[in-house]
């Protein structure tokens, strides 16, 4: 069977809505995440939880995550957002609504900001830390190499057909990566066979419904159902048929995997722009337990590291990130 790797972003409240004059970052959401793992238990599925600063910090989240992970029930992985991870940087700000990338940093802030959260997390779990995803997606080479000293072994960072070139950080002039013509497929991002990475599942479908009877749904549903778009694995509350069609899709290619993504914000009522309500978390359960039984005909719950010891370094191919 495929391996189905659900990957959780586990950060504070709403980060969407987060600016410089903001309060504290919260972590109230961390109360709504033992529903998530009682669900993915129910079928077998193992959640990797890419654990951020503020969270690890949280005394409740690491009490369920920890006897989670004891009992072989889930991974316990590294988010880094740059903005309030250790050590405190001023950078100069052109965007204060904006999220900074990590890569908006000097190279020694950006080694110590990784080394540090991965030391705390390894220290809170006891246990060595060898999965990763960048804060907002960015990476680059640096960023890599620092991962690869840290001994992270495995990165889920990149978006294929996706690029956040035009998507601005904090400071003047920053971007995003440019993952457009990533590989589908994992690959290694070093010639040593050290870091690999394991790409979300994102593809070009053709699914659309029936619009409306008016111009601008109309010449979407032909450009969705003759162009096709690109769909990733992630649920926003609308889109259960969506993941449906791309769930049948990564089950008759060349993939053997399927990796999902949700943040852990998006468990909780106002967690997030896209879930604000009670009804909202009742319907993405719904959604989940719908597209959980597809998957499960077809899929084996796995975290990325035990994804990663089914694969043969002589039958992955090395590749630079960019």
């Amino acid at each position: 069977m495929k391996s189905f790797i659900i990957t959780i972003d586990t950060e504070g409240d709403n980060l969407w809505e987060w600016n410089m004059g903001r309060a504290k970052i919260t972590t109230e959401n961390v109360k709504f995440l033992p529903r998530f793992q009682a669900l993915c238990d129910e079928y077998g599925f193992k959640p990797v939880w890419l654990t951020n600063y503020e969270m690890v910090t949280d005394h409740d989240f690491v009490a369920f995550s920890k006897k989670a992970m004891q009992e072989g029930r889930c991974e316990i992985g590294m988010h880094l957002h740059a903005v309030n991870n250790p050590p405190i940087y001023d950078l100069p700000v052109a965007y204060p609504s904006n999220f900074p990338y990590l890569i908006e940093y000097p190279n020694d802030v950006v080694e110590e900001k990784i080394v540090t959260l991965k030391k705390l997390l390894e220290d809170t779990y006891e246990e060595k830390i060898v999965s990763h995803r960048a804060g907002r997606w960015a990476m680059n080479d640096y960023y890599t190499q620092c991962l690869k000293t840290a001994q992270i072994k495995i990165d889920c960072s990149v978006t294929p057909g996706i690029s956040w070139y035009n998507t601005a950080g904090m400071t003047t002039n920053s971007h995003g990566s440019d993952y457009s013509k990533s590989p589908l497929q994992p690959y290694f991002i070093d010639e040593e066979k050290q870091l690999l990475e394991v790409p979300v599942s994102i593809r070009q479908i053709h699914y659309a419904e029936k619009p409306a009877l008016s111009l601008v749904p109309v010449l979407r549903y032909v450009k969705h159902r003759f162009v096709g778009y690109k769909a990733w694995m992630r649920p926003n509350g609308k889109n259960l048929k969506e993941l449906l069609c791309l769930a049948e899709y990564l089950k008759n290619d060349n993939s053997d995997y399927v990796m999902f993504m949700l943040h852990s914000s998006e468990m909780m009522p106002g967690g997030s722009p896209t879930f604000k309500t009670d009804d909202d978390i009742e319907h993405l359960y719904k959604d989940l337990r719908n597209l959980f039984d597809y998957i499960s005909t077809f899929c084996e719950g796995r975290t990325l590291k035990e994804y990663s010891a089914l694969r043969s370094k002589e039958n992955i191919n090395y590749k630079p990130l960019f």
